[in-house]
């Protein structure tokens, strides 16, 4: 339920904050949830209502994404509905012999392709592995499988690498050659990725570096062969490194959170970094804004969090420190609310004011 609104404590932001509370966490006596309900993905259905995919952790560390709709007291969300489960880790490339995991949905209606499209990160024996599910209802789901990476003359291998923090624009944009797209985020990642060898065990690199670097890039789909086959939405090409770490507070890696969403002036993108102050990661949210046709282009960041760790609820769970935006839903007023995990133990709101024009600290654009 909720726990009160209180006002993000910065100043000389474009992007404003304000919390709206809890609204989901792990009840007793469901197995499932037993570690935490965090880092939903969420969507508003054909009939309007608002539905989130939460990360369900059961003992042992082994996820689900469960499926659940949002209560509204007049239109703030106050609490949630439980519907069951969206996904159980069961295709050969979301178990091991650990168990397995299905994590992190980001979800988006695409118009174009009539579908709802669910990026997860599906955990491949030995690392994590972005992959996609499609469905037209919220209620059955069609797995794709995971992305698989074209290969340039020019450019990095990308399935030699663990990924994962996925999000598929909701419309066509055009890819480095002026080709009509779908376009997705990604991070490519070395964390927890191993792989195994004849001659032992060796950890694979991303492109961007080291693992205290690890970056967005943005992949594209043509939208011709999507359209004459969805599973082709897995096969991407045209990779770009879209940002890396700049600031103090996400010195160590960023990270997409929920998919990007059209505003006058470019895609809005929440994002998460991670510094480590003391040595303890520290997750906080900022705001980026993408060019409307070329999203590899920066064109403006926040010069600080938006929203970092500061209540309870943010600060100690299974993972402290901790906020995680994974889905946004944009209101009639203008404003977004982005629901985030918090700790990775339970899932928030916040109310984002969206200024109606490019901030005025606009940098430089970044990318390509």
């Amino acid at each position: 339920m909720l726990a009160g609104t209180m006002p993000v404590s910065l100043t000389g932001l474009d992007f404003m904050a304000t919390r709206l509370g809890v609204i989901m966490r792990p009840e007793a006596g469901r197995p499932h949830e037993a570690w935490g309900v965090l880092n939903p993905g969420g969507v508003r259905a054909t009939d309007g209502k608002m539905h989130l995919f939460p990360r369900l952790i059961a003992e042992g560390n082994y996820s689900r994404i469960g499926h659940a709709r949002v209560l509204f007291d007049d239109q703030t969300p106050i609490d949630v509905e439980r519907l069951g489960v969206a996904l159980e880790p069961h295709a050969s490339y979301e178990v091991n012999a650990g168990g397995g995991g299905v994590e992190d949905p980001r979800v988006v209606y695409v118009p174009l392709l009539k579908r709802f499209v669910m990026a997860y990160t599906a955990f491949v024996p030995y690392e994590p592995r972005v992959a996609l599910a499609v469905s037209s209802d919220l209620l059955s789901w069609q797995r794709l499988g995971c992305l698989r990476f074209e290969v340039a003359a020019d450019e990095p291998d990308l399935n030699t690498c663990g990924n994962k923090d996925a999000a598929l624009f909701p419309d066509v944009v055009s890819d480095p050659e002026g080709v009509p797209s779908f376009a997705i985020l990604h991070r490519p990642t070395t964390r927890f990725h191993f792989r195994r060898h004849h001659d032992g065990t060796k950890v694979v690199h991303p492109p961007s570096g080291d693992e205290t670097q690890e970056d967005i890039y943005i992949s594209y789909i043509p939208v011709k062969a999507a359209l004459a086959d969805i599973a082709s939405l897995t096969a991407v090409r045209r990779h770009e490194r879209v940002m890396g770490p700049e600031q103090p507070w996400e010195i160590k890696k960023v990270g997409t959170g929920a998919p990007p969403v059209r505003q006058n002036y470019g895609w809005m993108l929440t994002y998460h970094a991670v510094s480590a102050p003391n040595g303890h990661p520290r997750y906080c949210m900022g705001v980026a804004v993408l060019d409307a046709e070329r999203p590899s282009r920066v064109l403006y960041r926040t010069p600080a969090p938006i929203l970092e760790p500061q209540e309870e609820y943010e600060r100690r769970g299974l993972v402290g420190e901790v906020v995680f935006p994974s889905a946004t839903d944009l209101r009639t007023d203008g404003a977004l609310d982005v629901y985030y995990g918090a700790a990775d133990h339970v899932i928030a709101v916040a109310r984002v004011t969206v200024p109606g024009r490019l901030p005025s600290l606009a940098n430089a654009p970044h990318g390509r």
